[in-house]
């Protein structure tokens, strides 16, 4: 999906929400794991549910991985159902990928070919070598991690240099020379807040995939005051919120009513623009 479909999307659904697919069977309903594939049946109901609230979803593959091959058969069924019946949303791998260049050549071709992810969050922090096999993929976006919500985020991302310029900073100017507004967009936290504005003067238009919104206490207000661009410019994430509103059998319901109350806030925030 290139920017301008994901654009008209957002527009005429009058939403952003992005959808994180973090499985965990042991927060999923119970009467789910009496059958052969819990964690897809499970992500096939919640997509189901909410994909009139969203417009893209974030399979962790820390969820699927720590299944082994059944995990990762979960995930491929996962993104081959959303390609199938739900075109118009983008797949976004939560991979957090990025090694020496031939390595990042391996992992751009497990996802965007293998996999057939639509994009790929990626660690820049070895450089320009371990991002650029990512870019070379027309239509899949690379999203770089820049200034993330956890608090250990602090250890470095917002270290600053002699000049005063912090890390996260240096990230965003460094890696324009990669990619542009096309093809790469960038993680950042909801609990940033009035940082966004920062961020902004960097990067006006490119988008950003904004975790943290709901469990971790980001405030959606915030990150649209300082975040939201022309184009809105912005995909925020809600993973617990959403997929894990209710344990019992009504658990796709439940999911589908906390999607569509964001939805509804996100209207209105577009409304705005």
């Amino acid at each position: 999906m290139d920017r301008k479909e994901l654009i008209r999307q957002i527009r005429e659904k009058r939403t952003f929400l992005c959808v994180g697919l973090d499985t965990d069977i042991n927060k999923m309903p119970q009467h789910l794991l009496a059958g052969d594939d819990p964690i897809f049946d499970f992500n096939k109901a919640i997509i189901d549910a909410t994909a009139p609230y969203c417009v893209s979803y974030k399979p962790n593959l820390a969820f699927y991985e720590a299944f082994g091959i059944k995990g990762l058969s979960a995930f491929e069924k996962t993104v081959s159902y959303l390609k199938a019946h739900y075109p118009n949303h983008l797949v976004i791998a939560d991979a957090k990928r990025g090694d020496i260049g031939n390595t990042s050549t391996m992992y751009a071709r497990t996802f965007f070919e293998e996999y057939d992810v639509d994009a790929l969050t990626v660690a820049p922090y070895m450089g320009v070598d371990s991002v650029t096999p990512f870019l070379q993929y027309e239509g899949k976006w690379v999203i770089l991690l820049a200034l993330t919500s956890n608090k250990g985020s602090l250890d470095f991302q917002l270290t600053a240099d002699k000049d005063g310029k912090r890390l996260f900073e240096t990230v965003l100017e460094k890696s324009q020379e990669w990619g542009n507004e096309e093809n790469m967009m960038y993680v950042v936290g909801a609990t940033r807040g009035s940082l966004f504005q920062d961020i902004r003067k960097i990067v006006p238009n490119h988008f950003l995939l904004v975790p943290g919104v709901g469990a971790q206490g980001g405030s959606l207000d915030e990150v649209c005051r300082y975040g939201m661009n022309s184009d809105c410019g912005l995909l925020v994430n809600s993973s617990r919120g959403i997929i894990y509103a209710s344990q019992d059998t009504d658990f796709a319901e439940a999911a589908a009513r906390e999607a569509k109350k964001i939805q509804e806030q996100m209207a209105e925030k577009l409304s705005e623009l």
